[in-house]
């Protein structure tokens, strides 16, 4: 079958997006896997936005206890319910890298629990983040930024980005470590981020090319065990720089990703497809309605009435059939499905039959 350029342009246009993995470059070890204790942990924190112009929590009871609560602990007594619209309550969130020591800085982003129009202006009020284990490791505080804003009058607004999410760079510090000392480690745990079998037996395979046989061995598809050399006894900071060079040639099964709603398929180069035949076609029907006005003549006796003028048209689409043989690999299924001039959304309903026919050889997920 001859290729035509411009009819594979507007198939790719057309919001259809397809990878070819079959020949995958090597990837670095670090981009394909992580190491087991080295993670980020994610930190959370109820906090108080002070200082906006009028554009905070209103109606919110937990705004005015919380301030109430503030206040109190500052020795400023509140004995009446407090009600200021120049504060909001914000869920403050952050991430606590690894290895993160006492002092540094972290980057965190407020959210808006209330109903507060903007946070632009505002000052985050010392706030304790907190981890999963409910212990405190860093501490926020500072101006916040949106990135943004938002205006409006008696019959007009303009907003730009979003006014009730802002974020403070380096606005947390660090006031507990997680302890975790690499160098005491004898072996590490490689956790794949696509587990597969094919990609951790490559990955002991290049491992124990360079270092020597018998240091790595997986465990499973998705768990690589490597030994620390002896040569590298207390220094596993330099045995993981020269780890995370090794290059490996990922793989992965065939899989076809369909997203209705926008109508995208992604495709891997693997996909194979059994022997069957294809017809695409269809039927249109277009309905007008012309209604018309039937009014008596003059001084008569009678009513004026809308009467219905349908005119109904069908039409059906000659449907074309093609024969895909026994692998038929992804180019041959795009230049075959192409030649039937389908659509994005004819083709979501084509990649279902063929797979509800057994004749697709790849995972099918409809997100």
């Amino acid at each position: 079958m001859q290729r035509k350029p411009l009819n594979m342009f507007r198939f790719l246009v057309a919001a259809i997006i397809f990878f070819q993995v079959g020949f995958v470059e090597a990837a670095r070890l670090k981009d394909v896997v992580n190491i087991e204790g080295v993670r980020d942990n994610p930190l959370t924190g109820f906090g108080l936005v002070v200082g906006l112009n009028g554009t905070g929590d209103s109606g919110a009871a937990f705004t005015n206890q919380s301030l109430k609560m503030m206040l109190e602990r500052m020795g400023i007594s509140a004995k009446e319910t407090v009600k200021v619209n120049n504060v909001a309550s914000v869920m403050v969130t952050g991430t606590l890298p690894p290895f993160a020591r006492q002092g540094s800085r972290l980057d965190v982003t407020l959210s808006s629990l209330g109903d507060a129009k903007s946070l632009q202006g505002g000052t985050l009020i010392m706030t304790p983040l907190k981890g999963a284990d409910g212990r405190i490791y860093a501490v926020a505080q500072g101006p916040l930024s949106i990135g943004g804003f938002a205006a409006e009058g008696g019959g007009a607004a303009v907003q730009k980005n979003h006014p009730t999410v802002g974020r403070i760079a380096g606005g947390a510090i660090v006031e507990r470590e997680i302890k975790f000392n690499l160098n005491n480690e004898f072996s590490l745990q490689l956790a794949l981020k696509n587990p597969d079998f094919t990609t951790a037996s490559r990955i002991v395979g290049a491992i124990n090319d360079l270092f020597g046989k018998g240091l790595a061995l997986a465990k499973d598809s998705g768990t690589v065990t490597v030994k620390v050399p002896a040569d590298y006894k207390k220094q596993v900071v330099s045995f993981v720089s020269r780890l995370e060079k090794v290059q490996v040639d990922p793989d992965q099964p065939a899989k076809i990703v369909v997203n209705e709603r926008t109508g995208t398929i992604v495709m891997g180069d693997n996909v194979r497809v059994s022997t069957v035949a294809l017809a695409h076609g269809g039927l249109s029907i277009k309905v007008k309605e012309n209604p018309k006005v039937s009014q008596p003549g003059p001084l008569s006796e009678g009513e004026t009435v809308v009467t219905p003028d349908t005119d109904v048209e069908a039409k059906e689409i000659d449907a074309k059939v093609i024969e895909m043989e026994e692998g038929v690999t992804l180019g041959d299924l795009v230049r075959g499905l192409n030649s039937v001039g389908v659509t994005p959304r004819d083709l979501i309903a084509i990649l279902q039959a063929i797979k509800a026919a057994g004749a697709l050889q790849a995972d099918l997920e409809i997100l």
